[in-house]
């Protein structure tokens, strides 16, 4: 199974892919949509939805899995990357893609198998998962191949109940 992990964001959006197949993930590709900050807010969210359609059409996911928001402070931010999320998960639905939903807590656990990991510790271990050279840049794309091998854990072991 080929997953899209989607790490949400307005100045960055992370994204992964992996192939998940019997327990082993592989590593495909990894990367960013970015907007620039003095660019109006609507156009910027008219880029991340297109460039989610062009990454759909290109690594043509079998399932995509977007991390849930987690904010505790500003609410600004927050409202902004949940349009950010919004564009992201209505891109998704237009290509008829199922979509996974996962918390912070959820990632690391899968990842790591501690769901109060340090965000170092999720990085090096998504990086010895995929069996990569160095950690995957910008933080963002890491984010979202852990957001992706979560899925793959997380539809294996659904599968093998």
């Amino acid at each position: 199974m080929r997953i899209l992990g989607i790490d949400p964001g307005y100045g960055i959006v992370g994204y992964g892919v992996v192939e998940h197949d019997r327990g082993k993930n592989t590593y495909i590709s990894h990367g960013a949509i970015t907007t620039p900050a003095g660019m109006p807010f609507h156009l910027r969210l008219a880029e991340i939805y297109h460039d989610m359609g062009v990454l759909i059409e290109k690594f043509k996911p079998d399932a995509i899995a977007v991390e849930e928001l987690f904010f505790n402070t500003n609410v600004k931010t927050a409202i902004q990357v949940g349009h950010a999320r919004g564009v992201i998960l209505l891109a998704i639905a237009e290509h008829n893609i199922p979509i996974a939903e996962y918390t912070p807590l959820q990632v690391k656990q899968a990842v790591v198998g501690y769901g109060r990991a340090e965000k170092k510790q999720v990085m090096e271990m998504t990086r010895v998962i995929l069996g990569l050279k160095a950690v995957p840049r910008p933080d963002d794309a890491a984010d979202a191949l852990a957001i992706a091998i979560c899925h793959g854990h997380t539809a294996n072991s659904a599968l093998s109940k």
